[in-house]
């Protein structure tokens, strides 16, 4: 590998000679000059069907693929530490929350630099320094009043890198930003995949944002080059993907068979899901949904999505993992726990029940609680044969029961300021009411107030007054002032903007 050219724009940050050495930089840089093409071809048919999808097309399984759905192929078994997968932990690359997490009791920690994760430069670096650690197992913390490292035995780490859509602006190649995608892929391939595999494990991914079979083949090329430069053997890089675009929902057998010896199973990632319902088809009524509360996997376009994934995967020997359960159990209210957990517990005996093979949690806490819900190994041996591919299922929106409420309004307004404010303040995963949101439940509160207002069900002075009471009880918060303008460009412009995360972005260092 030879220089590239890649110039480093950010503020100095501790460790940065080591995480962001010449050869890293040139591996990265090697990943750009042969891939930014490719990713920003395939960035312009995101856009051009979304237009069409505007002008009335409707998502449907593609002809052109048929062969890849009817014939008989399979993935290639998973490693043996990704066998079993029954409860994952996610979290952003905080190098206490990495610790907590692995020590956690899950079967797999998905360390988060997308939407977990604010990606300051301090963030982006730092982070990759934690994951370093982790995978020698070196990594500690003293806070001064408590201790922290790693117990013996710990949590399969499995990497989310930013999603195809995103750029790292402090790293230039030719003056151009590189992608977020490759930065953060490359940078862990480059420093941890060797070691991992040394260490009996192997560099795994999760896969964000996907919208086609044909983005995932990008990934796929991009981990072959990889394997091949950084000598670690065809097929040593696994990915998982989250299935949580309407559009990746009808491609999830090509999808697999485009990662081919890449692939270990799929995600149903539920809240970027509904999110995606609404941006891409939102501008119809037909798409309406109500409070973000009501819309639980029990609804039938959501079953319908969830029972197809297990179908899928199952079907191609692939795992399938469950979605988030994102309460965080209280220090001082037991009755409130109570309540929630028996909520998170029915939500992951539905999935147990659907056959997916594990589940996610955003708490340490929480492992205990859907652990037992997930008896086996896997369920690989549950094929859900009953379940048949189903356009108009898929799409049934419209029987979502439930109301646009005032309470509602009032949930979506709050996540969505206070989190664009942790946001700005540097902490991609802000515990808000006993939940821990995201970027994508924020992206669900902002773009239901965007659907709301274009279908009549809230007025725009109604969500004006909202957000006024809720700023009075937000007085005081760091940048609050500025997440308040982010929000109503985000929720109130009458172009829906695509990410919150990108016009975001340009106001962190």
């Amino acid at each position: 590998m030879t220089a590239t050219g890649i110039s480093i724009a950010g503020p100095p940050i501790t460790r940065a000679a080591e995480i962001l050495s010449p050869e890293a930089l040139a591996f990265v840089g090697l990943l750009q000059r042969e891939f930014e093409p490719r990713r920003r071809e395939l960035l312009a048919g995101r856009a051009e069907r979304w237009e069409r999808l505007k002008a009335g097309e409707l998502p449907d399984f593609l002809t052109e693929t048929r062969e890849v759905r009817e014939s008989d192929w399979r993935v290639p078994e998973a490693p043996a530490d990704l066998r079993e997968r029954r409860v994952e932990i996610t979290g952003p690359v905080d190098r206490k929350m990495m610790i907590n997490a692995l020590n956690s009791g899950a079967s797999v920690f998905m360390a988060d630099f997308e939407d977990a994760n604010s990606p300051t430069w301090e963030n982006v670096v730092e982070g990759q320094g934690n994951l370093l650690d982790a995978v020698a197992r070196t990594i500690s913390l003293d806070t001064g009043e408590k201790s922290y490292s790693l117990n013996e035995k710990i949590a399969t780490l499995v990497v989310r890198p930013r999603g195809w859509h995103l750029v790292e602006k402090h790293a230039l190649l030719d003056g151009a930003p590189v992608s977020a995608s490759l930065f953060d892929f490359g940078l862990y391939a480059f420093h941890c995949g060797r070691a991992q595999l040394d260490a009996g494990s192997g560099p795994y991914f999760y896969l964000p944002k996907l919208e086609s079979h044909h983005e995932a083949r990008l990934w796929h090329d991009v981990f072959s080059v990889a394997e091949e430069q950084l000598g670690l053997g065809r097929g040593a890089i696994r990915a998982t993907v989250l299935i949580e675009t309407i559009l990746a929902a009808f491609e999830m057998d090509e999808i697999l068979h485009a990662l081919g010896e890449h692939a270990a199973g799929l995600n149903a990632g539920r809240w970027d899901y509904i999110f995606s319902v609404i941006k891409k088809l939102g501008h119809r009524e037909e798409f309406l949904l109500p409070d973000r509360g009501d819309v639980t996997m029990a609804v039938p376009f959501m079953r319908s999505y969830a029972d197809l994934l297990v179908r899928t995967c199952h079907r191609r020997g692939a795992h399938a993992i469950g979605g988030m359960a994102a309460f965080i159990p209280s220090r001082r209210d037991a009755e409130v726990n109570a309540v929630a957990l028996a909520k998170v517990r029915e939500d992951k005996q539905r999935e147990s029940g659907q056959g997916f093979d594990g589940t996610w949690v955003a708490h340490p806490d929480l492992v205990s609680v859907a652990l037992p819900e997930f008896e086996r190994e896997n369920q690989l041996d549950v094929l859900r044969d009953d379940v048949e591919p189903n356009a108009a299922a898929l799409l049934d929106v419209r029987s979502t029961p439930g109301s646009t409420t005032p309470a509602g309004l009032e949930q979506n307004v709050s996540v969505g300021i206070q989190y664009i404010a942790s946001w700005l303040n540097g902490v991609g995963a802000a515990a808000i009411a006993n939940l821990m949101e995201d970027a994508a439940t924020s992206e669900i509160s902002r773009s239901q107030i965007w659907q709301w207002l274009r279908h009549g069900r809230v007025s725009l002075d109604e969500v004006s007054e909202t957000i006024d009471a809720e700023m009075k009880k937000l007085d005081g918060v760091p940048r609050i002032d500025e997440a308040r303008d982010l929000f109503e460009q985000v929720a109130l412009d009458d172009g829906f903007v695509e990410f919150l995360t990108i016009p975001a972005y340009e106001h962190i260092d």
